[in-house]
């Protein structure tokens, strides 16, 4: 829609910028408007003849009238000197109290962040600068945008790791569970407060002397009445069922305790099981099949023992084979045959096919033990991707074989020891044998021997390992306690649906975990963990465990800590009136349970322990009220009692985040949290797995402080956040030299900024002299509508946990709109102008806001150099700090679309300008602007009312000499002028308003002498002062 000509539309506009029209008449009494007005100008030019001088003193005569930039903070700190003033700035801003600071004030919503606890069994890595680094960014911000912050950081401190690092100092015999138990204590406790130090050295905040520890008794009685919450509800329960089982730890495992080694090598095998019976499907029909072998393949020659039944798919396709070489028959799928032929290096005649389900009935015989026959049975759960289409099964070695056997009702027969060897069930010449190598090895022997094995192959594939000892393991029946997570599944998936998860790729990871997980062993044979509130019959071993007996150990456990297990009495255990309640005989009847719980529902049941909460309908007030005040979330009126964020690596989608959200729905039908954030791996900067072999493991503690090589320099706590922040956290986060490198180049970037902003507001108060942003200059203006979108950016970016997204915005504000544009703009004002003018005073008001708003920016981030600006910055009482005024201040005030378009419009001019005279200096060009009448030449006289100026807002935005702004082009322009052509789209209201305009700029090289007080060429000569100078001068005189 073109305007021009449309004076109605013009006035409209008009009103759009009525305010800022005021500001050329407030700026004309200042004579920054009207220099070339009569009186001003000759006044201008008769005080010229005083104050011109040789061209070689000038500058040297005039260096002190200029108002260069002075603070006393630091362009630069490294080495020891930045060490010292972090821990300064920690001790002089009141690091250690701020989060009791802001739980005392008042505060209308509260952030949750749930601390998933990290294990005490180490000192504390990358790993742990990644996590807490990135909790503490989050708790931050909500604490600057108001909100009160729960964070209570906690330790996982029960577990194998712990316990096997007691025992390697104390020996591995004869020791009670209580020695093992005080010597675990110990070490934890030494590992805790190595990891506690490093956390407050990185600037975590938190009260440091209220954490959640897993081992305190408060937390165990907790954690007991979430057990028997799930027990009472029937989802906890005791049964012999397969387990993985590591032998090299001795103890049960649950799948979240695993890791898988895809370069296992085992040595598969095929082999064959005789077919006694024919299936009577075809028996009949099909003559000459005597003497058939049924084939199978396995990569466990260990469990072939142990086999009940020969699995087939009754859908699938299978044909009976003669080999060419021996005229053995052989059953296999149809589709195996001409893999399997090439593997025998032999031709596989088909003699007939069937369909699986045809062969239901056939009985074989066992090949190592003769007398017993295996049936043939039907199941879906195998697949044709590897082997002959038919699978022995061991019911008492494979979780999918257990369920044929619940099925089939197939004996479970165990032939494996808690050592992982052979039990005498297995036979003599087995007994004993470790079952993965020696024992393997012989059952691969006897089926040689019996003339059973076929073919032997190397398969390599991804197997469990023991992921603390990195040995493999296997599965056998054990009796446990185990959590019914199928019951749990589908209630869990709806709760999950409720979640907002970061990224969203990690929900599809989540729900695939829900989905693999039919049952939870939460049983281990150890004794540094909590003990398994349950008492056995000496006689008929039947389990003792209710409410009553439950309630009597959790308050037990709340006095005396879980060491009162093994330390009292069974009968202060089992009292007199506990064993009535529960109708149970004498307690000389009973023995106390020796198994503990899995430390992943230690961690789990965290929520119940952290977050208050009422469990059970019968109880009217929270059974957690007897906890310590620091370890319960104050109740608010109408409150969710869920996290707002839980935070955690990806590897906690099958460990933590899964345990806490079954506990939860299974007691109170609810996700324990709003929002996952999952985050990746810290990996060295090749994408490597860090590994102290290998020799790349980055140690937090001497990115921080140094190491003991030239390459190893002190970086700083700020340096190791900003490279938390800077990462793409949903991926692996690489670190190294480079990152850290990169990191600390960057802030050293940011502090010149800094500087820059500081120096120019050096005897600046905003308190009393800060200009009323409707009488600014319109650049400064435009700056205040620049900073308010870029905090609504940085703000929304914080909201959705994205620190990257931050400093990306931070730094491309700080390049593009501040070094790049504002700054090169204002210099001379800020310079030259007189010290309390309304120019430099409005540029000073924007630089503050301008400070104060990056300056918070990155406050969670670096909240070092944050404090050590605020403590330079103008305009607050000096015992004041940051952390403790709130978030970026921007008003709704700055946002002035009309200016917006003024100034952008004149940018693209500006753009158009530059470009036309690459590489040269603007300052020593002339420029004219001619634009038909319209809305974009509207535009332009509200930033220069008069057709020529030196002084202009519109030249000093186009930082030219001089400004020339007209409808046309002169006609007798020089022969050496320079024209370019443009157009700039205005668009207003919401595009009610629309106007392509076109523009044309003449350049040419301007007559004017360099002034030699600001430098600008605006002077008659080269040693007289130009007009503005001259002013400036004669006022300090």
């Amino acid at each position: 829609m073109v305007l021009l000509g449309h004076r109605a539309t013009v006035l409209r506009v008009s009103m759009i910028l009525c305010r800022i029209s005021a500001v050329s008449r407030t700026l004309a009494r200042y004579g920054r408007w009207s220099q070339w007005g009569d009186g001003l100008l000759h006044r201008a030019l008769s005080f010229s003849s005083s104050r011109c001088h040789d061209s070689g003193s000038a500058q040297g005569l005039y260096r002190d009238t200029v108002l260069l930039p002075q603070t006393e903070f630091p362009m630069k700190l490294t080495g020891q000197k930045l060490l010292d003033r972090e821990i300064e700035i920690q001790q002089k801003c009141g690091f250690a109290d701020l989060y009791s600071w802001q739980r005392a004030r008042k505060a209308k919503k509260e952030f949750c962040l749930h601390d998933g606890p990290p294990y005490a069994n180490g000192d504390p890595h990358v790993g742990h600068a990644l996590n807490k680094i990135l909790k503490d960014i989050c708790n931050r911000f909500e604490m600057l945008k108001g909100r009160q912050v729960h964070y209570i950081p906690g330790w996982d401190c029960h577990g194998l790791p712990i316990e096997l690092k007691a025992l390697r100092e104390m020996g591995t015999t004869g020791l009670s569970p209580l020695q093992i138990r005080h010597k675990a204590r110990e070490f934890a406790e030494k590992a805790i407060a190595r990891q506690k130090a490093a956390f407050q050295r990185w600037g975590v905040m938190a009260d440091w002397d209220q954490c959640y520890y897993t081992f305190d008794g408060a937390y165990e009685a907790a954690q007991l009445k979430v057990f028997q919450e799930m027990h009472s509800k029937g989802i906890i329960y005791q049964d012999y069922k397969p387990v993985f089982w590591s032998p090299s730890s001795r103890t049960a495992l649950a799948e979240a305790e695993l890791e898988y080694n895809p370069e296992h090598v085992s040595r598969a095998i095929y082999a064959t099981f005789p077919l006694t019976t024919l299936p009577p499907k075809i028996a009949s029909e099909k003559a000459g099949l005597e003497g058939v072998s049924v084939l199978v393949w396995t990569t466990q020659p260990w469990t072939i023992p142990a086999s009940q039944a020969v699995c087939y798919m009754p859908n699938a396709q299978y044909s009976v084979v003669k080999r060419a070489d021996n005229s053995q028959l052989l059953l296999v799928a149809t589709k195996c045959t001409a893999s399997m032929a090439a593997l025998l290096g032999t031709e596989l005649e088909s003699v007939c096919t069937i369909i699986g389900s045809q062969l239901e009935g056939g009985i074989c015989k066992h090949p190592l033990l003769p007398d017993k026959e295996v049936p043939l049975l039907l199941a879906n759960h195998k697949t044709m991707a590897k082997g002959t289409g038919l699978v022995h099964t061991a019911p008492a070695h494979g979780m999918e074989d257990y369920s044929v056997a619940l099925h089939f009702n197939l004996s479970v027969e165990c032939v494996v020891d808690e050592d992982g060897k052979f039990t005498e069930q297995a036979g003599s010449e087995l007994q004993n044998l470790p079952v993965m190598t020696e024992g393997n090895d012989k059952v691969i022997s006897m089926l040689k021997e019996c003339e059973a094995l076929v073919k032997e192959e190397q398969c390599v594939h991804s197997y469990p390992y023991d992921w603390r000892t990195k040995q493999p393991v296997v599965i056998r029946p054990s009796k446990q306690w185990f959590i019914n997570t199928a019951s749990l599944k589908d209630r869990a998936k709806e709760a999950l649906q409720k979640v907002r998860v970061l990224p969203e790729s990690a929900r599809g990871s989540l729900l695939a975990m829900l989905d693999s997980r039919t049952y939870w062993c939460i049983s281990r044979q150890r004794s540094w963990g909590v003990p398994i509130p349950v008492f056995y019959h000496k006689e008929t071993g039947e389990a003792l465990i209710d409410k009553h007996t439950v309630s009597h150990i959790v308050n037990l456990f709340k006095d005396k800590g879980s060491d009162c297990w093994w330390e009292l009495p069974i009968e202060t255990l089992l009292p007199p009136e506990v064993l009535k309640k529960s109708k149970a005989g004498p307690v000389t009847d009973y023995i106390r349970g020796q198994d503990v719980l899995d430390i992943w529902f230690d961690s789990g049941a965290s929520w119940a322990a952290v977050l208050q909460e009422v469990i059970g309908d019968s109880e009217p007030e929270s059974y957690l009220d007897w906890l310590p005040a620091p370890l319960r979330k104050p109740r608010v009126k109408e409150s969710d009692p869920r996290a707002d964020a839980y935070v955690e690596g990806k590897d906690q989608i099958g460990g933590w985040f899964q345990s806490s959200l079954f506990t939860s729905v299974a007691v109170r039908n609810k996700a324990p949290y709003k929002s996952l954030v999952v985050h990746g791996f810290a990996v060295s900067e090749k994408g490597e797995k860090m590994s102290k072999s290998v020799g790349n493991v980055v140690d937090p503690d001497v990115v921080i402080n140094g190491g003991k090589e030239p390459s190893t320099p002190p970086y700083g706590a700020d340096a190791l956040r900003w490279w938390v922040a800077e990462s793409n956290i949903f991926s692996e986060v690489q670190i190294g030299p480079n990152a850290l490198n990169s990191a600390r180049d960057n802030i050293s970037k940011l502090r010149g900024t800094l500087k820059f902003l500081l120096g120019n507001l050096r005897g600046f108060d905003p308190r009393v002299q800060a200009v009323d942003p409707k009488q600014m200059h319109y650049i400064d203006q435009y700056m205040l509508h620049l900073l308010r979108k870029f905090s609504i950016k940085v703000t929304d970016a914080y909201a959705e946990f994205d620190a990257g997204r931050v400093i990306r915005t931070i730094q491309a504000f700080i390049t593009r709109d501040l070094s790049s544009f504002y700054f090169s703009i204002i210099k001379d004002r800020l310079y030259c102008d007189v010290e309390d003018s309304l120019g430099r005073r409005s540029c000073q008001t924007a630089l503050e806001e301008i400070l104060d708003g990056v300056t918070r920016a990155i406050a969670p981030i670096l909240p070092h150099l944050a404090e050590e600006v605020y403590l330079h910055a103008p305009g607050h009482d000096q015992d004041e700090t940051l952390f403790k005024s709130g978030w970026i201040k921007s008003s709704s005030v700055w946002r002035r679309p009309g200016l917006e378009e003024a100034v952008e419009g004149a940018c693209a001019i500006r753009d158009s300008f530059l470009s036309s005279i690459p590489g040269k200096h603007a300052a020593q060009y002339d420029l004219t602007i001619a634009i038909e009448p319209g809305l974009l030449f509207e535009l332009m006289e509200f930033l220069q009312e008069e057709p020529t100026s030196t002084s202009s807002q519109l030249a000093e935005l186009m930082m030219a000499a001089r400004v020339n702004l007209t409808s046309e082009l002169p006609r007798d322009l020089p022969p050496d002028v320079l024209l370019k052509h443009g157009t700039f789209l205005i668009n207003l209201e919401g595009g009610v308003i629309r106007e392509d305009s076109a523009y044309s700029i003449a350049v040419v090289p301007t007559s004017a002498a360099r002034c030699p007080r600001c430098r600008r060429y605006t002077s008659e000569s080269a040693d007289c002062l130009c007009p503005r100078c001259q002013t400036v001068i004669s006022q300090a005189h």
